[in-house]
């Protein structure tokens, strides 16, 4: 299975690579989209810290400097899951931007920009599957549960063991009670 993770994390990866590096080296492409929902998060940033950049171009290029980073990352296999989840983070907002269908007047424009925030539905999906993937191993809920059971299991015969040796150190003291001097 793992040639096919590795296959399938490269291909859903390549997107968010070129889209990233070009939002990167040339923001400005889609700053007009992007102030849409920008204008929007910059009261909340501001709110989280003052440092924090809120006008468009640094947004768009900080949202592209994620996508780059994540996709290279789940592209070679390293920290798949944060990267993925942080994917999944970061196109919300490039699809509310850019993909606002039904704001469209031409249909032929409400038709392509359906497909294409329909298609970023099914890039999150693939997205969340790819953070909820575990390779086979257990997941740390299972991990969880088990190491209780585990320890119920290790509680359980600590008890026995005690209950046995209290009813064996009884029936000594019974015997030692009877024998004379």
């Amino acid at each position: 299975m793992k040639p096919v993770r590795t296959v399938a994390r490269t291909l859903l990866s390549t997107i968010f690579v070129v889209s990233g590096a070009r939002a990167v080296a040339n923001p400005e492409l889609h700053v007009d989209r992007a102030k849409r929902v920008t204008d929007k998060v910059a009261p909340m940033l501001q709110g989280i810290h003052e440092g924090l950049p809120t006008d468009p171009t640094s947004l768009v290029r900080a949202n592209g400097a994620a996508q780059l980073l994540g996709g290279l990352l789940l592209a070679t296999g390293h920290f798949t899951r944060p990267a993925a989840a942080l994917l999944a983070g970061t196109l919300v907002p490039t699809t509310m931007a850019g993909h606002r269908f039904w704001e469209q007047e031409d249909p032929a424009q409400r038709r392509l920009h359906q497909v294409h925030f329909m298609k970023n539905l099914g890039l999150m999906g693939g997205l969340l599957l790819a953070a909820a993937d575990t390779e086979g191993r257990p997941g740390l809920g299972w991990r969880a549960s088990h190491a209780v059971g585990g320890g119920r299991r290790r509680v359980r015969r600590v008890v026995r063991t005690a209950r046995r040796d209290a009813r064996i150190a009884v029936r000594s003291a019974a015997a030692a009670r009877k024998l004379p001097g």
